[in-house]
């Protein structure tokens, strides 16, 4: 997903503590910058919120609880994030409660990729996650029906035929790349 400068009312001294008081809706702190997420598709929507619904009801019913959120801020190392799809621990919840914007980046974190973002941009934003509290990160790729995870040890690649499986957190849960991804 692209993110482009808010060019709306928006306050040109607003600073990081500002937006991790009150992160405006759809936006990232990134390079000391508040950043507009570019509006996404059907296929992106779709597939952010069958990621977000398989891995609520796997928390569910494998009962390791925590909650499953959708474009919810984090604070990573140097920038204030909003993944697409994100989990957080009973462990992380009981620490942390529900801040307006968590503290660090959450354990398992889903990124659904545009065909207008850039491959490094994404790597690099993968990496940013692991350096700050994430161990494991989903960057999917729709067009091409591939879904890379990455954690600190590894990183494995699952295409369409295959079936994903998280690694380090939400652990035991799989499912088949073409079902994730639909038609």
């Amino acid at each position: 997903m692209v993110i482009t400068p808010i060019k709306e009312n928006i306050p040109t001294d607003y600073s990081l503590e500002n937006w991790l008081q009150s992160p405006p809706e759809g936006t990232e702190w990134v390079n000391g910058e508040l950043l507009e997420k570019e509006e996404v598709t059907l296929k992106h929507s779709r597939i952010q919120a069958k990621v977000a619904t398989y891995w609520r009801n796997y928390k569910e019913t494998s009962g390791q609880g925590g909650e499953v959120y959708t474009e919810v801020p984090c604070l990573t190392n140097k920038q204030g994030r909003r993944p697409d799809v994100a989990y957080l621990t009973p462990e992380l919840m009981q620490q942390y409660g529900e801040p307006a914007v968590l503290p660090q980046s959450f354990p398992l974190i889903a990124e659904i990729i545009s065909p207008t973002d850039l491959a490094e941009d994404m790597i690099a934003k993968s990496q940013e996650y692991l350096q700050s509290g994430c161990e494991e990160v989903w960057l999917v790729f729709p067009e091409n029906r591939w879904i890379i995870v990455i954690t600190k040890n590894q990183r494995l690649v699952f295409i369409s035929g295959e079936v994903v499986k998280t690694q380090t957190v939400l652990t035991g849960f799989n499912v088949t790349v073409d079902e994730l991804l639909g038609s």
